[in-house]
């Protein structure tokens, strides 16, 4: 038996008894009316939306497949990873960070920040279910938001939400991206994505590959070394390196600030500078710098630079060694590029992720709404009640602009509805009183 509880949804299903659906049909599932918006994804996104929401007395529910909250935070990521912004950067609306936690928190305490966040708010997901699809229905005006809930390990029901308005706040790392490599298959040792890599305790004494030279490669290929592995990483394309700190404060903290008396480029060639002289030549090292400054590069494709957080050293004095692109890998080995072949153990995809949204937002495309459109800071609407949330490549200080910015939008929308809504009530029972 399937059931659910939301004070702010009305079965409609159960309303029709007698009513047998055709297989596409609006009540051919149990049928929920959602008097607001839905929200899909109960990450930092959603929550900053709900928690907006919350605020302007708008009622919502919000869809997570996942059994928690930040499932990406609380489930896929390595364990010594630190936020690479300093705390004010990555507060979410309404809810500073505490102050006894540190410039740059750990993963485990943003997981306590925002299950606190989620608490403060009283914002309560329906974990555990998947949303198949969202259609919007140009016939009724509503969004058809198709889910399967799971209901322990064999049990599931189905549900559609009927809504006015639609928020997807799933991000741009739902799923992870895995390159295929010839041979792959047959090459014998561990590979996993680094989505699945806790710590670097099971590689000890091992050579391990690390694909890719982001953030994660960066910061998995230390940890690899801090824990007696011999990581090697493979650089494929230009990357920008920056220093996390420049004499002692924030390199995004002073880029940012920076922005609001210079141009862009002139910033650029200001950080780059003063990387220079902190640094050194990174290009020596085999991580040739891209053509486009870091923060042109980020706005214009949104390719983040690398926060360095003490790989760098590592590549410098070679405990670190940078190989170039793969060509095939072998039982026990990899063939690079340059006709070099290495002797390895293991491999990690540093590889990255993409977002999910494709697949079950039907008959939209998220460009309408994202940055090849409409560029931040109204990147966020789209048409007829669709919105998104953390879509514009500006990390979390951008996706909190963006859940205001959303909710403020969907508030003034709701309240006009309720308002006629009370009007055309109000204007019924006047008809009915002269009658009687």
């Amino acid at each position: 038996m399937c059931t659910n509880q939301n004070t702010n949804c009305v079965s409609i299903s159960s309303m029709l008894p007698n009513f047998t659906p055709k297989e596409d049909d609006m009540f051919s599932r149990r049928c929920i009316w959602v008097n607001g918006p839905v929200i899909v994804g109960a990450g930092p996104s959603g929550l900053a939306v709900a928690a907006s929401l919350k605020r302007q007395e708008v009622p919502y529910i919000i869809l997570e497949r996942a059994n928690c909250i930040a499932s990406l935070s609380q489930n896929r990521t390595y364990d010594r990873l630190k936020l690479h912004l300093p705390k004010q950067f990555c507060q979410l609306p309404n809810l500073p960070f505490p102050d006894d936690f540190p410039e740059y928190p750990t993963k485990y305490q943003f997981i306590q920040y925002l299950e606190s966040y989620a608490t403060h708010f009283d914002i309560q997901p329906k974990f555990n279910e998947t949303v198949q699809s969202a259609k919007y229905d140009k016939r009724f005006g509503l969004w058809r938001v198709k889910t399967v809930s799971r209901k322990g390990l064999l049990s599931s029901c189905e549900f559609e939400y009927i809504c006015r308005w639609l928020v997807v706040a799933t991000g741009e790392n739902a799923e992870k991206v895995v390159p295929e490599f010839e041979g792959l298959e047959d090459f014998c040792g561990d590979v996993l994505h680094a989505s699945d890599y806790k710590s670097g305790e099971m590689y000890r004494g091992k050579r391990v590959l690390v694909v890719g030279c982001g953030n994660s490669g960066m910061e998995v290929s230390l940890d690899l070394y801090n824990h007696d592995a011999s990581p090697s990483m493979v650089v494929r394309s230009s990357v920008h390196v920056l220093p996390r700190e420049i004499l002692g404060k924030s390199t995004f903290e002073i880029g940012v600030t920076m922005m609001k008396w210079m141009p862009v480029w002139l910033v650029d060639k200001t950080l780059l500078l003063v990387t220079r002289l902190s640094l050194g030549n990174t290009d020596k090292y085999g991580l040739k710098r891209p053509e486009l400054g870091p923060l042109e590069l980020k706005n214009t494709v949104g390719k983040t630079p690398v926060l360095d957080v003490g790989a760098f050293s590592k590549i410098k004095s070679g405990k670190i060694k940078i190989v170039p692109g793969i060509v095939k890998f072998e039982p026990g080995k990899v063939e690079l590029v340059d006709g070099r072949v290495l002797g390895i153990d293991s491999v990690v995809l540093a590889t990255g992720y993409r977002s999910n949204v494709p697949s079950w937002l039907k008959e939209n495309d998220l460009a309408e709404i994202g940055i090849e459109k409409n560029s931040f800071p109204k990147g966020w609407k789209g048409e007829a009640g669709l919105y998104a949330v953390g879509f514009t490549r500006r990390g979390l200080s951008g996706a909190s602009l963006d859940a205001i910015s959303v909710a403020h939008d969907i508030a003034n929308a709701w309240k006009e509805e309720t308002k006629q809504q009370i009007k055309s009530v109000a204007a019924r029972h006047r008809r009915c009183i002269s009658q009687f």
